[in-house]
């Protein structure tokens, strides 16, 4: 059977499951809609959990970023591990004894206001609507390459998946489906790892191959890596960090408290009975992310070899940047080249006309290296290779089996599609739970409330499908943004509801608008959002990652600083919450007994 015939078959294969699940599991309450009836068992909501958080970035994305950025790129796994642990210890069990169905309605409640519920909903749909960007631009790029289509036909196919599961279903059928999703992305991630590390290195185990000798040669993976790379311009892979020690700091706590205050992962600890299992499915949920996450750094290492060896021949085997041979003639491309030339996230540029193809950093600030490719009569850079291919590709750059390659393509399909099914029902959560119900028609039936989530649920994949269509430019290619948002405006909102009884409603919502505005402010002004006569959008912030020299991605953690910060001064100047909010922070501190999930909203 041919590649594509087998990647048909293999995609076909997974999506008819994802159906046949969301039919049999599909929704006949709010309870089931909202929380899948809250009797999830914790080993099959940690799975569920692990499928809903590894999106389209974790599977497609991170390795590709580790591969670009080399030990810099340590940040993400440290990051997005670290949120899981702070999920787990300080907001999972308590939000879970809470008893509500969404965090929005966790606000309101306990800062006894509606206008408080409403901001989270905004804070919510901002976040939410910002990262599902990323997960349908994941869906395109995979059905792209691998299905023949065009980006727009693959983003329309995967709408209409989710739409089946995710409306018949809702949080009932999406967990079932998750579960599926979770055992193909995570064959389809570490098969291909296994082989690749025991062609490299011998080592079957990707892990621990990462630091094993390689087969052809008496230095290890690491080192070779670090000698090729050095020798083409780039920095060293093993300690090459980004920018500077405090933005790596402050980007690495922006991902972990962001992790952590992400509402469609939050909502999984509101499916399971007890608190107890709130805590259990939050430890299962780490060890299923850890078998992807400890596999990352070895794929994108190998990867990373594996292009350079492909293209710089001479480098690979001699360190001769110069030698005539270091560059693969064009006409000799391997056809995995030619077919991911054809997505457009890997590009050939002849600059100086021989008919070969120069990959190096022709922006090194290494003297040598520049004189070496002067000397050969190189003009520049001639391969541009988007990290979003390393995964999705590194089967092919290895010449691994047909099967192997249409794994893959489920697995990248299943990344993004678990996480945008997820974010879809925190979407349409909030606006039928907590907006309809919550403010709007609080004595509506529960029928009708259900049938508003499925419409807001259909309307979310439609504006879903339209952003990913048309990504707008601030959020275009950047995940951390959701991140940054997620952190900077939920997180110290419920944070200081579990552990601050004295917090009141109008410090909570001061600080939440305060948080998601400054984010919003430095992260705009550097993407050019703001049109000012005569003045440079830069101008208004003071240049480029004015602040300190932090980024527009890592900058959550800061906008989380001014939310408590300004939370904190409001609530000094404003009246102490209720006698009863006091005691009911008192008691989900308590860590004995838990409510029955049942969505009702206190008056």
């Amino acid at each position: 059977m041919d590649l594509q015939a087998t990647i048909y078959l293999a995609v076909g294969a997974s999506f008819a499951l994802y159906i046949a699940i969301a039919i049999w599991a599909r929704a006949g309450s709010t309870s089931e809609f909202y929380v899948a009836g809250g009797g999830v068992g914790p080993r099959i909501n940690g799975m569920a959990t692990a499928a809903d958080w590894m999106s389209a970035a974790s599977f497609i994305s991170m390795a590709g970023l580790i591969s670009n950025m080399g030990y810099g790129g340590g940040l993400f796994l440290m990051g997005w591990t670290g949120g899981y642990v702070l999920l787990a210890l300080l907001l999972a069990p308590y939000l879970r004894k809470f008893g509500k169905f969404t965090v929005p309605q966790f606000i309101g409640d306990r800062y006894y206001s509606k206008t408080a519920s409403t901001v989270a909903v905004v804070c919510l749909l901002t976040a939410s609507l910002t990262y599902v960007i990323g997960q349908m631009t994941g869906v395109g790029v995979a059905f792209s390459r691998f299905l023949g289509v065009s980006n727009e036909t693959g983003i329309y196919v995967g709408m209409g998946i989710v739409f089946v599961y995710a409306v018949l279903g809702g949080m009932k059928g999406i967990t079932y489906t998750q579960v599926a999703q979770y055992v193909v992305l995570i064959f389809a991630y570490t098969v291909p790892a296994i082989f690749i590390s025991m062609h490299l290195t011998g080592n079957p185990i990707p892990q621990l191959g990462l630091g094993s000798d390689l087969v052809a040669g008496d230095m290890s993976l690491l080192q070779k890596l670090d000698s090729v790379v050095v020798d083409l311009g780039f920095g060293q892979y093993t300690t090459t960090t980004a920018g500077s020690t405090l933005n790596m700091f402050v980007y690495t706590l922006s991902l972990m408290i962001g992790t952590a205050g992400l509402p469609h992962v939050i909502m999984r600890f509101f499916t399971v009975p007890t608190v107890a299992a709130a805590r259990s499915s939050a430890g299962w949920a780490l060890v299923f992310i850890a078998i992807l996450y400890t596999t990352a750094p070895a794929v994108a290492a190998m990867a990373k070899l594996n292009l350079h060896t492909t293209v710089n021949t001479a480098v690979a085997t001699s360190g001769d940047l110069y030698a005539v041979e270091s560059s693969i003639k064009a006409e000799a491309r391997p056809e995995w080249m030619n077919r991911w030339e054809k997505t457009g996230l890997l590009k050939f540029e002849d600059k100086n006309g021989d008919g070969r193809i120069q990959y190096y950093n022709d922006k090194t600030e290494n003297p040598e290296v520049i004189a070496k490719a002067e000397a050969a009569g190189w003009k520049g850079n001639e391969l541009t290779v988007n990290p979003d291919i390393i995964v999705l590709a590194n089967p092919e750059i290895a010449l691994l089996p047909n099967w192997v390659i249409a794994l893959v393509a489920a697995g990248g399909l299943a990344a993004a599609l678990s996480t945008a099914a997820g974010l879809l029902l925190a979407i349409s959560s909030a606006i039928s739970h907590d907006l309809v119900k919550g403010v709007f028609n609080p004595k509506i039936s529960e029928k009708n409330e259900l049938m508003a989530g499925k419409v807001a649920m259909a309307f979310s994949i439609l504006v879903a499908g339209y952003l990913g269509l048309n990504p707008p430019g601030f959020a275009a290619g950047t995940v951390a943004l959701a991140f940054g948002i997620a952190a900077s405006s939920l997180f110290p909102a419920i944070m200081m509801g579990i552990f601050s009884k004295k917090m009141n409603k109008e410090g909570a919502i001061a600080g939440m608008l305060a948080g998601l505005l400054i984010t919003l402010f430095y992260v705009f002004a550097h993407k050019g959002l703001f049109f000012i006569k005569g003045t440079e959008y830069l101008d208004l912030i003071g240049g480029p990652n004015s602040f300190f020299g932090i980024t527009p991605e890592a900058f959550g953690a800061v906008g989380a600083l001014f939310n408590f910060i300004v939370a904190f001064v409001v609530d000094k100047f404003t009246k102490e919450p209720p006698e009863h909010i006091q005691h009911l922070v008192e008691s989900v501190r308590t860590p004995r007994g838990s409510k029955a999930v049942d969505g009702s909203h206190a008056h």
